[in-house]
């Protein structure tokens, strides 16, 4: 008798480590197990979850749709009575565009007092050792003009968040415009700007840039899903600011130019990895740094568009840390007031799920486009 319990005691010695794998193996594949167990909360929750779900959901369908990086320069000569006009656009966005050699010019209208320019001539060509798309053209007015209405509408051919920078010129006055989908009709009076002008709209240009597009306020849902607390939310904050900030500068002293492409991979992998530390490492520590390196790659976005309009980072980067930790606090906030009321551990699984599928999807149509 004593010989069959010690066999059974060894036996049962044996099977620990096979069933501590099990579980460990079952809660890995609940994890990846995307569906509606995952989402599916407690029968007295189910209103949060349902509500995340769909909002990710939404949220990833639209990132597939666009470029985080999306620009296009203008150039605007004006000499008494005709205007010139050169638009200069990277070239896989235009071919994105229907019939880019028409849609394009005819998203940008130049009117002075109620007279639209007449078009005199256009042309239209790819610039393939540069990767770019050019269009200039010549238009006219029925007298000399002293300034210019401009109405740019691109953003409705190109993607959402496209930017356009127009830069102007009256002999020897210069002026500039951005526009997006949310500032699309300006006048150019050729007067220079004040620095108070300067500021708030640079400023406002890089809140934009930081979380107009989906990509960027996923990330930004993943760093709050990623913080075990308010204490480490801050830090994570600081941490990506800071890596951010310091990538943005650094990028432009070394002007060092990284292809789209890669910023827009790298910004996908970003959310997958933190989805990943979130799911199978949820103990592991450092994760400050993490967030410092990861913070890397959307510094280089930002740096992208200080390179192409020629802003000032310190505006810029101030705006786009302003938005940025406004998002994140208003994020935190929420999270904070459903864990008052909800065991949320199951919502931050799944939805950590959703944003590792849509980082992964989103990097491998960008690597492949």
């Amino acid at each position: 008798m004593r010989q069959f319990l010690s066999t059974v005691e060894k036996t049962a010695d044996r099977l620990k480590p096979v069933e501590q794998e099990r579980h460990r193996l079952k809660s890995v594949v609940r994890a990846l197990a995307i569906g509606p167990r995952l989402i599916a909360c407690r029968p007295q929750k189910t209103m949060v979850c349902p509500t995340t779900g769909v909002v990710l959901f939404l949220l990833g369908a639209s990132l597939l749709q666009a470029h985080v990086i999306s620009m296009s320069n203008g150039d605007l000569t004006l000499r008494g009575d005709h205007l010139d006009f050169v638009l200069t656009m990277p070239a896989y966005e235009a071919a994105h565009t229907p019939h880019p050699e028409t849609a394009l010019l005819e998203h940008i209208r130049f009117s002075n007092r109620g007279e639209t320019a007449r078009l005199v001539q256009k042309s239209c060509h790819e610039d393939a050792s540069g990767g770019m798309y050019i269009c200039a053209a010549e238009y006219s007015f029925s007298r000399a003009v002293d300034g210019v209405d401009v109405e740019c509408s691109l953003y409705q051919v190109t993607v959402p968040n496209h930017v356009h920078l127009l830069r102007a010129q009256n002999g020897d006055k210069r002026d500039q415009a951005v526009f997006d989908y949310s500032f699309t009709q300006t006048t150019l009076r050729f007067r220079p700007p004040t620095s108070f002008e300067i500021a708030v709209q640079q400023g406002f240009e890089g809140m934009l840039r930081a979380v107009a597009g989906p990509v960027q306020l996923l990330f930004l849902a993943a760093l709050v899903l990623a913080a075990r607390g308010r204490r480490e939310l801050v830090l994570l904050a600081v941490m990506f600011l800071a890596g951010e900030i310091v990538t943005a500068l650094a990028a432009g002293t070394l002007g060092w130019q990284p292809p789209v492409r890669f910023v827009e991979a790298a910004m996908a992998l970003s959310i997958a990895y933190l989805s990943v530390e979130i799911l199978f490492l949820p103990q592991a520590g450092m994760r400050w740094l993490i967030a410092g390196i990861l913070g890397s790659f959307h510094g280089l976005s930002l740096y992208l568009v200080l390179a192409g309009s020629g802003f000032r980072p310190a505006y810029v980067l101030s705006g786009a840390a302003i938005a940025e930790l406004a998002v994140i606090a208003a994020l935190g906030f929420c999270v904070w007031m459903l864990e008052r009321r909800w065991t949320i551990t199951r919502l931050v699984q799944s939805s950590a799920a959703l944003l590792l599928v849509f980082g992964m999807t989103w990097f491998f149509l960008r690597v492949r486009s």
